[in-house]
């Protein structure tokens, strides 16, 4: 088979499924990239036996059909030294050789069988859901950054998929952290949940189109598998119970502090330079309208605090959080300010955004610190 493609549009579709590939695979097809060629579609696809991505291309000049297994690391790093410019493939399938010819050279690399090539799992007794490609973009975005890795609590190193008839609720945390996010604007087919791997949310992050591009959600026990436009991933779920993670919730939280999401995440970052960096532990004390955020490092005499202006109702209250993890939750929220639910000192607290967007909920946990610890 031969066809002709541009260096850089081959590079990017290479580029969108490349990070799924292991860097200590266990088999060496799976360092490669699978090119089947069928008429003018070329369709690359990698994998690691848990996630497997597929990207197509459409090329304007092609010869034949067939399929080779092609080194991942040289022709990338090939691609990424050439500048634009057209390269002819030219595959004999029989000898497992790959030419390839452009303006500046010609280069011969050796490919393996694509019968080697581990199979697609089929998509058997599925459920089916659509969603928009940026509500499934948010969503990973906004609970994929607390995601546990710990690997012996397997459940907690995935996000949690949980379907309602009119709402799809997405879930991660580390213990320390939880944050829930709910889109009230998808239809699933049924009460159902799943977790979800964090890598193969990763390599979707890289490929979802940030608009309104209709996606195709499908699940069974043991897969989940979307597709959309120009690409489709399948990958094996998480084989573990989400743990209750409304239990750990509080029901009530009747103190509200009410600040600027800028000026209390610029100062959260000031103050903990001065912070033990073991524990990133930063003060919150607050009384009436006045918030103090301090922070010390015993062992170097280092020390720091910051007054901030701030709407609260409540008794007053000295209250101490990872700073780093604070700082993460907040900057995950939207909106001018942020609203501060608590309860007591050794009670989490809820971090929310005072103004919730159409169709979307999100609420945010912290657990705290002894004060002094």
């Amino acid at each position: 088979m031969r066809f002709i493609v541009s260096s850089t549009s081959l590079l990017k579709s290479l580029q969108q499924v490349s990070g799924v590939i292991s860097s200590n695979a266990v088999l060496s097809v799976l360092e490669d990239f699978l090119f089947e060629l069928e008429g003018n579609t070329l369709t690359i696809t990698a994998t690691d036996l848990e996630t497997m991505m597929k990207v197509q291309l459409n090329i304007n000049d092609a010869e034949g059909r067939g399929s080779i297994c092609i080194p991942s690391k040289i022709l990338i790093d090939y691609l990424k030294n050439l500048p634009e410019q057209p390269v002819v493939f030219t595959v004999n399938e029989n000898e497992l050789t790959v030419m390839m010819s452009s303006d500046v050279g010609a280069y011969r690399i050796g490919g393996e069988r694509a019968d080697d090539f581990p199979k697609e799992p089929a998509p058997v007794d599925t459920s089916v859901f659509n969603m928009p490609s940026i509500a499934l973009l948010e969503s990973i975005n906004k609970t994929l950054f607390a995601v546990s890795s710990d690997t012996l609590r397997p459940a907690m190193t995935g996000v949690y998929f949980e379907m309602k008839k009119d709402s799809l609720t997405f879930v991660s945390t580390d213990a320390h952290r939880l944050v829930q996010f709910t889109r009230t604007d998808i239809e699933c087919p049924e009460e159902s949940g799943f977790v979800v791997p964090k890598k193969p949310l990763q390599q979707l992050k890289s490929i979802l189109p940030s608009d309104n591009t209709e996606l195709q959600v499908a699940y069974n026990n043991s897969h989940m598998f979307v597709s959309g436009g120009h690409f489709t991933m399948s990958c094996r779920l998480i084989d573990a119970r989400f743990p209750d993670y409304r239990a750990v919730i509080p029901a009530e939280n009747p103190y509200k502090l009410v600040i600027n999401r800028s000026d209390f995440i610029s100062a959260l970052r000031r103050v903990s330079i001065f912070a033990n960096k073991t524990t990133n532990q930063v003060v919150l004390e607050i009384n009436g309208n006045a918030l103090e955020i301090s922070a010390q490092d015993i062992d170097f005499s280092y020390e720091g605090k910051e007054a901030l202006s701030c709407q609260y109702t409540g008794d007053d209250m000295k209250i101490a959080f990872n700073a780093k993890l604070m700082v993460e939750l907040i900057n995950n929220l939207e909106g001018d300010e942020v609203v501060v639910e608590l309860s007591s000192p050794t009670r989490a607290g809820i971090f929310k955004p005072t103004e919730e967007v159409d169709g979307e909920k999100i609420l945010t946990l912290l657990m705290p610190l002894m004060v002094g610890i």
